[in-house]
C-alpha cells in the first residue's frame, strides 16, 4: 500500500492483502447517504463502522487509499496516560475535566479491545504495562506531578524500580493496562466489516466543496460526482479549506524506526522518557519476527531544513543505548497539537449542525480516534456518549468572515495552471543535482524545483494553496511541506495531506532540462 511519504513504514510493508470492497462506480440511489465521511484512516473507518452498525447508510470518501495518511505512519501506542499530562489538563480547564478525559480514554481503550475480540481481528493486539522514566532532578519533579495527577483521575499507576530498556534513570512509573497492535491490520479488518455491513468506500475521491442546508449537506468531489448527505464528517486529521481550527492546531512531524536487536533484548512494554521531544520504545512481533519500534525528534512541520538529520539523531541515540543489528524501516508521520491540550471533536466552526470534525489529537491518535468515533456516532444517532461538551470545537470562537473564506477558497478550480518557462534561462537549475531541491527565482517569480534520482526536473509554485505560505522541501519524505498549517505536496505538486485541496501550480518546460 502507499502512504503520504517516500519512506516505508513497518505497517505498510507488512499489512496483508485486503478484501475490502472499493467501489467508485456502483453508488447509492440518487447519490444520497445518511452520512458521508471524508478520510479512510482510523477515525473515519471506526466512526463509519459504528454508524453503519447503528443503522445509518454511510459512505467514506478517501482522497488516496485506505490508511494513506497518519494511520499508516503511527507507532500505535494504546495508552491511558497522555502527551498532555492530566495535571496540565486540570490547569488548562479544571480537575473535573481532567477526570472526564481519563474516563473517555478508558472508554476508547475498551472500544479497541471490544473490536478486536468481537470481530476476531488478528492484529497482534497485546496488553502490557507502560513505563515513564526520569533522568534528572527536573524530570523527577515532572514525573511526580504526572503520577499524582494520574492517581487523582483514576489512572492506575505506581512507582517502580526497573524499566524494560537498558537506559540509566533516576526514577520511573509503571502504568497497568496499556496495549499495542498492528494498526493497519486492525484498520483493514474494520474496513472489510464496514463494507460487508453495507457501507461504501470510495478511494481517489477528494472532497472539494460543501454546502450546508437546513436538513442536508451537498458534497462535491473530485470524481465530478455530487452527493447529498444528512450529515458530513471530516476525519482528515485537519479539515481542509480555511477554518479557525487551523490557527488553533499546530502541525508536527515525528520520526520512527523499526530495528532488529542483536541481543534479542526487546522491551516488554511501552516505554517513554521525559525529554522534550521525548523518545519512546516498544516491541512489535509480525509473522514471528520481533522489532523494536522507537521514535522521537519531533518538530513543527516545515520548520526543519534537514529532515535527514532527525533520522541521524534518532539512530545515534538508539545505537548508544541498544544493540542495533540493523534498521529495517524508518519513516516519519504528521500529527496536530491543539492549543489547549484537548482535541476538537464535534460541529465544525463556521457550520451550523450537519458538518462535523475530529482533529488536534497530538501524539495520542489511537485513543482520541476512538473517542471521536463514539462522540460523533452519539451526536448523529442521538445517543449521547457523555463526552460531547468536553471536546466541543465551539470552545474556540470562530472568526465571522471564515464561512465566506471557505466558500471562496473551495470555488477555486482544481485544474493545474501550466506556465511555459524558458528553462535554459532559469538561473540555478544547473546547480540542482539529482535527488536535490531548491527554491530559485526567475524574472521576479519564485520556483520550487526538484530533480529526481533519474535526473528529471519538477518545477512548482512554492505558494501553498491553503493560505499562501511558502512550502519547504522535506528531503526524507520527498515532499513540499507547508510550515504554517501542515499541507503537504509531492514533487509534482499534488496534494498529499490537507488542509489544502488544490495542487500547487505546476510549471512546464520549453526545453528539456533532465540531466543525463
Amino acid at each position: 500500500m502507499e502512504r503520504d511519504g517516500q519512506r516505508t513504514s513497518i505497517w505498510q510493508a507488512t499489512v496483508k492483502p485486503s478484501t475490502v470492497q472499493i467501489d467508485n462506480h456502483s453508488l447509492s440511489a440518487n447519490n444520497k447517504y445518511d452520512v458521508v465521511i471524508a478520510g479512510a484512516g482510523i477515525t473515519g473507518i471506526v466512526t463509519g463502522l459504528l454508524l453503519q452498525l447503528a443503522g445509518k447508510n454511510v459512505m467514506i470518501a478517501e482522497a488516496h487509499t485506505i490508511g494513506f495518511g497518519t494511520t499508516g505512519g503511527t507507532t500505535a501506542h494504546i495508552n491511558t496516560f497522555l502527551d498532555v499530562p492530566y495535571y496540565q489538563i486540570a490547569k488548562n480547564f479544571n480537575e473535573e475535566v481532567a477526570t472526564e478525559v481519563a474516563k473517555a480514554v478508558a472508554n476508547a481503550l475498551a472500544l479497541i479491545k471490544q473490536n478486536v475480540n468481537q470481530f476476531n481481528i488478528n492484529c497482534e493486539y497485546i496488553e502490557q504495562d507502560g513505563y515513564l522514566y526520569a533522568q534528572d532532578e527536573k524530570q523527577e519533579e515532572e514525573l511526580q506531578k504526572i503520577i499524582a495527577s494520574c492517581k487523582k483521575v483514576g489512572v492506575e499507576v505506581s512507582s517502580c524500580e526497573n524499566i524494560p530498556v537498558p537506559i540509566k534513570f533516576l526514577s520511573a512509573a509503571k502504568f497497568s493496562g496499556q496495549a499495542s497492535f498492528h494498526p493497519l491490520t486492525y484498520l483493514f479488518h474494520l474496513a472489510d466489516i464496514f463494507s460487508k455491513a453495507g457501507g461504501t468506500i470510495l478511494e481517489d475521491c477528494r472532497i472539494i466543496d460543501l454546502e450546508e442546508n437546513d436538513k442536508t449537506v451537498t458534497v462535491k468531489t473530485s470524481l465530478d460526482k455530487t452527493f447529498i448527505a444528512k450529515d458530513f464528517i471530516y476525519c482528515t486529521h485537519i479539515p481542509p479549506g480555511t477554518n479557525v481550527l487551523h490557527f488553533m492546531s499546530a502541525p508536527y512531524r515525528s520520526y520512527a524506526m523499526a530495528v532488529k536487536l542483536s541481543d534479542e533484548n526487546y522491551p516488554s512494554g511501552l516505554v517513554y522518557d521525559l525529554y522534550n521531544p521525548y523518545h519512546y520504545f516498544r516491541t512489535q512481533e509480525i509473522d514471528g519476527q520481533k522489532y523494536m519500534i522507537a521514535g522521537g525528534e519531533d518538530h513543527k512541520t516545515g520548520h526543519e531544513e534537514n529532515t535527514a538529520k532527525c533520522f541521524e539523531n534518532l539512530e545515534k541515540y538508539l545505537r548508544e543505548n541498544f544493540a542495533i543489528e540493523r534498521i529495517s524501516y524508518k519513516w516519519s508521520s504528521q500529527y496536530f497539537e491543539p492549543a489547549d491540550g484537548l482535541p476538537y471533536i464535534g460541529i465544525l466552526p463556521s457550520y451550523k449542525k450537519h458538518v462535523y470534525t475530529a482533529t488536534g489529537y497530538g501524539g495520542n491518535g489511537m485513543m482520541y480516534s476512538h473517542i471521536a468515533a463514539k462522540i460523533l456516532t452519539g451526536m448523529i444517532t442521538g445517543k449521547s456518549s457523555g463526552h460531547e461538551d468536553l471536546f466541543n470545537p465551539a470552545r474556540v470562537k470562530p472568526i465571522a468572515s471564515f464561512s465566506n473564506v471557505v466558500k471562496e477558497g473551495a470555488d477555486v478550480t482544481l485544474n493545474l495552471l501550466k506556465t511555459i518557462l524558458p528553462a535554459e534561462k532559469i538561473k540555478g537549475l544547473d546547480e540542482i543535482g539529482n535527488d536535490e531541491a531548491k527554491i530559485i527565482n526567475y524574472d521576479g517569480n519564485t520556483i520550487a524545483a526538484y530533480r529526481d534520482e533519474k535526473g528529471h526536473l519538477y518545477m512548482v509554485n512554492p505558494t501553498c494553496t491553503h493560505l499562501g505560505c511558502t512550502v519547504g522541501w522535506n528531503n526524507e519524505e520527498k515532499s513540499w511541506d507547508c510550515p504554517c498549517h501542515g499541507a503537504r505536496y509531492n514533487c509534482k505538486g499534488e496534494v498529499l495531506t490537507g488542509p489544502a485541496v488544490k495542487d500547487l501550480e505546476r510549471y512546464t518546460q520549453a526545453l528539456p532540462v533532465d540531466k543525463q
